[in-house]
């Protein structure tokens, strides 16, 4: 398959053909997919919220007034969830939203996601990030020249402290080491552009089952 490859300074340098690319047929790894994207997204909740019933929430062992004679309505403690400043009834606890996936699944997604944005026109291969000076107005400069609009995703196997320095303010870009990508980061982001080195660990990943 092949890709748009571009000069360190972001100058077109035609397409060339990348072996080990994945290639699927019809909608084999679809669901793969989605239940990666799920885990991941479910994996990310903290699952911290908490409120507190009324055995909870200090305070309330007085009865507010006597059973009867006062034309007022029962009452028994002022923490009852009835009551300001009282219990909340099934309100949200701390629990364990994380879901497992199996590695084949998720080596399967990955290798599906990556072929989608691949087919797409979405993956672009730079030679290097190597921005003289280390400017965020020449990053975004490069940047444009290869994905003008939408959000991009910056992969290289690993970025110099220029690089990350001068691209870490545009608000459009973000950035992730190929050995460390997921399926997720692959699917959230208009455009990829990924250095050569990048993109060879990226292939090793797909060919070698571990992602």
């Amino acid at each position: 398959m092949k890709l748009k490859v571009f000069k360190s300074d972001g100058s077109p340098d035609g397409e060339r053909e990348f072996d080990g690319l994945p290639v699927f047929e019809d909608d084999k790894g679809l669901q793969a997919l989605k239940e990666t994207v799920v885990a991941q997204a479910a994996n990310l909740r903290q699952g911290t919220r908490s409120t507190k019933t009324r055995a909870e929430v200090r305070g309330g062992g007085k009865k507010p007034w006597r059973q009867k004679g006062t034309g007022r309505a029962r009452a028994g403690s002022n923490r009852s969830p009835i009551w300001v400043g009282g219990g909340v009834v099934f309100g949200p606890r701390p629990q364990d939203f994380s879901k497992k996936t199996n590695r084949k699944v998720r080596h399967l997604a990955f290798r599906r996601a990556l072929f989608d944005r691949v087919q797409a026109g979405e993956v672009s291969v730079i030679e290097a990030f190597e921005v003289n000076p280390a400017k965020t107005r020449e990053m975004d400069r490069l940047i444009g020249q290869i994905a003008p609009v939408g959000t991009v995703l910056l992969v290289d196997d690993a970025f110099s402290d220029d690089a990350v320095r001068a691209g870490r303010n545009i608000p459009r870009v973000d950035f992730a080491e190929s050995a460390h990508i997921n399926t997720t980061e692959l699917c959230l982001f208009d455009q990829l552009i990924v250095s050569e080195r990048g993109l060879q660990s990226i292939l090793t990943r797909v060919n070698g089952g571990k992602s």
